[in-house]
């Protein structure tokens, strides 16, 4: 079926379970990626000032047709922009051409030096130039003044259980984030971050969702063989079982066949979604695990 389920924010706003991921998605290719998506019936758009094409993906919005009440648009605050998440927000909704997104995440927990150059400052011994007095719940406090007008919703990304634990219990923390967009696919389940999402009522958004580019992930057994039994693709099957586990779930392509592929998930039984969730006990793997300090510091 073309997906039309919906997971409810804890904001009582709703997020459409399939979304249209656009890292690493050229400028050039973005804009064109977009109105396809937009077109087959996506109504959920990611993208990042980190990703630098919020402008394509804004003025594929605007471009559309599509009312912008009827889109659900995610962008993000970068490591450089800890210390001012409004002005970074600012930024954004500049590239976009928009006046609000309905959700702003802390992309990732490590605060950079604001003063340093390009989006990952180095210091002169060649180490990423972070901030040693300033720490993601500072920035959270600051995330929490957004108006709303601006970012419908807040939330974060790259979070652990021990850093969402941390950010959960400070006594600043007013605002339980609304998501918490993670690596998350069959070679990384993320089980138990999953299960400790619900549990505070924080709405998990799974990306690189059919693994890494070369794509071994759907070549596994048990993945091509239920795409032949269900007469679908591997990555139809990879995202079906993201949207079977409550996660929202944001393949990337900035091909039109295959973005309007990837639209028609399938309810997945049991047997095959529990099929699925053993993969990572043979091969484990995680694809975004950059040096930047302490942030995945789960056992998985």
């Amino acid at each position: 079926m073309a997906t039309k389920r919906l997971l409810k924010l804890n904001t009582g706003v709703s997020i459409p379970a399939l979304g249209l991921g656009t890292w690493q998605s050229a400028p050039n290719e973005v804009y064109e990626a977009v109105l396809t998506a937009l077109k087959t019936g996506y109504r959920h758009i990611d993208t990042a000032y980190a990703y630098e094409n919020e402008a394509e993906v804004g003025k594929a919005i605007r471009d559309s047709g599509i009312p912008r009440e009827e889109i659900f648009l995610t962008t993000k605050l970068w490591g450089t922009f800890h210390t001012k998440p409004e002005e970074n927000l600012d930024i954004s909704l500049k590239n976009l051409g928009l006046d609000y997104v309905d959700l702003y995440l802390m992309h990732w927990p490590i605060p950079f030096n604001p003063e340093g150059t390009g989006l990952v400052p180095h210091r002169a011994d060649g180490s990423v130039d972070s901030l040693s007095d300033w720490d993601f719940i500072k920035t959270w406090e600051l995330m929490q003044k957004i108006p709303s007008s601006k970012a419908k919703a807040i939330g974060v990304s790259n979070f652990s259980i021990k850093n969402l634990t941390k950010l959960l219990a400070a006594p600043t923390t007013k605002v339980v984030p609304a998501a918490n967009q993670v690596e998350l696919h069959p070679y990384l389940p993320q089980h138990k971050l999953v299960d400790f999402c619900k549990s505070k009522g924080i709405v998990v958004t799974a990306y690189s969702p059919l693994g890494s580019t070369s794509a071994p992930l759907q070549k596994e057994p048990v993945v091509q063989k239920i795409a032949e039994e269900l007469k679908i693709t591997a990555p139809q099957v990879l995202i079906s079982w993201a949207i079977s586990r409550g996660t929202s779930v944001l393949p990337k392509s900035v091909t039109p066949e295959r973005i309007v592929t990837n639209f028609n998930d399938v309810e997945l039984d049991a047997e095959k979604v529990a099929a699925i969730d053993e993969i990572y006990k043979t091969t484990s793997k995680r694809i975004v695990n950059p040096p930047w300090g302490d942030i995945f510091n789960d056992e998985e």
